[in-house]
């Protein structure tokens, strides 16, 4: 790659034809990112010092999913999961398998448009909407993410009076005070608050599958839940409840921002070393996810099953406290304050990305956390059931997922856009059915919810 005044040399970069040229090959690898002689000289002078060895070793393209991950282990999946196996034992682990299947996909698709046009899903969306339609679209998603800060925080004021009897305001606020102190370690380094997030992840994982070693479950049984099928109206409707909580729509807008942030103040590897590593990121991320919703429900079917009482977080922690030991209900709390702190975080930052990329403003991180924050202390202020406000929570999240995930499959399957890394057929057709499925039981979800019969 040859480099004048600061300038990719393109006609290097489209001659690719010599297929003996490594270098023209990586050249046109990163044709749509241009690279500084700042960052030729930062990276050669790395090479010569010895410094690096493995400069983009796969180990170093991971942590993105890995923070995007923490949407699917938030005190709303927790409140989900523990009904579910409560009510309807094993009946819908197949639920759970599926939902973290269409996950995977759509992460990494979102994944895939940061990398290969080094811009955000909302920088994307900002770019090719009026002014109007920008402010427009921007309040619809600040909407989201005060209806996400208000689970996560709800979760964490709960879990903090499950453990220290604090009142939930008092929790509440708390929860945004510690938030934030996160939240100031991603502005310092971002390598620092992926580390703090997936440390977060590793004890949440702790905190919810702890009670099945201490009363493991029968591995026929929960094979038996892999058969898709139901029992009853209501079974559906938690499924639907289920599938329509898994997505969301912050996680979709955040990862596509992540894995550029991943690498600010360092030379990236070409696209498509990225996008292998992305692969392996958003798999072991997402299993890790995965596996802690699997684990939430399993113990509740293992444990829970029957028993009344269980609908609510509160509820069902004293249930396990109950049934497998103090300990192990200290355990469960301590995993969901992990879950909500992680959670949060993650939440603000999104916001903070969507603004930036929608409205061209970089807002300072604590004011989101401020806008997000307060409209959730008002509600455990005044609500007499935390946990229905967590559920009508998760239905206006439910109504954001449209807006996150079409313009995504649309981006993902332009040529103009994506140039040779464009969705197939193939891959796109699943990716329509997938965000088709979705859809349709989000707004199954909302009828039944606004209808009062979910």
């Amino acid at each position: 790659m040859s480099v004048e005044t600061g300038q990719t040399d393109t006609t290097s970069m489209t001659d690719t034809t010599d297929t003996g040229s490594v270098d023209r090959a990586e050249a046109f690898e990163n044709r749509e990112r241009p690279v500084s002689e700042l960052d030729i000289e930062r990276d050669r002078a790395a090479h010569e010092g010895g410094k690096a060895k493995h400069p983009h070793a796969l180990a170093s393209i991971l942590g993105p999913a890995f923070v995007a991950a923490v949407a699917y282990v938030d005190p709303g999946n927790v409140a989900a999961n523990i009904t579910s196996g409560a009510r309807y034992g094993y009946l819908l682990v197949w639920v759970l398998v599926l939902a973290n299947a269409m996950s995977v996909l759509i992460q990494y698709q979102s994944a895939k448009l940061g990398i290969v046009t080094n811009k955000s899903l909302p920088e994307l969306l900002g770019s090719r909407m009026s002014d109007a339609g920008r402010f427009m679209f921007f309040m619809q998603a600040e909407v989201i993410a005060i209806a996400t800060d208000l689970a996560e925080v709800i979760g964490g004021a709960i879990a903090l009076n499950l453990l220290f009897g604090l009142p939930l305001f008092i929790g509440g606020l708390i929860i945004g005070a510690v938030s934030t102190v996160v939240l100031w370690f991603q502005g310092e380094t971002q390598t620092m608050f992926e580390r703090i997030i997936i440390v977060m992840l590793l004890v949440i994982t702790f905190g919810f599958i702890a009670g099945l070693f201490v009363a493991p479950p029968d591995l026929g049984e929960v094979a038996g839940g892999l058969v898709p099928r139901f029992e009853g109206t209501d079974s559906v409707l938690m499924a639907a409840s289920i599938l329509g909580a898994t997505v969301m729509p912050h996680a979709i807008y955040l990862h596509s921002t992540l894995v550029n942030d991943h690498y600010e103040g360092g030379v990236k590897p070409t696209i498509k070393r990225q996008l292998k590593g992305s692969k392996i990121d958003v798999a072991w991320a997402l299993l890790l996810a995965g596996t802690v919703n699997l684990a939430m429900l399993v113990l509740a079917a293992n444990s829970l099953h029957g028993m009344t009482g269980t609908d609510s977080i509160d509820g069902a922690q004293r249930a396990i406290s109950q049934v497998l030991g103090p300990v192990i209900g200290t355990i469960f709390s301590i995993g969901l304050l992990a879950s909500s702190l992680s959670s949060t975080s993650v939440g603000t930052y999104a916001g903070s990305e969507i603004m930036h990329g929608l409205l061209r403003i970089k807002a300072p991180m604590w004011a989101c956390r401020v806008v997000t924050l307060v409209p959730a202390l008002i509600v455990l202020w005044f609500a007499k059931d935390p946990t229905e406000a967590l559920v009508i929570g998760q239905v206006v999240l439910s109504i954001g997922i449209p807006f996150a995930v079409i313009p995504l499959m649309r981006y993902t399957h332009d040529k103009q856009l994506m140039g040779e890394y464009v969705d197939g057929t193939f891959k796109h057709v699943l990716f329509l059915i997938v965000v088709a499925l979705i859809i349709a039981l989000n707004v199954l979800l909302v009828f039944l919810t606004l209808t009062g019969r979910a």
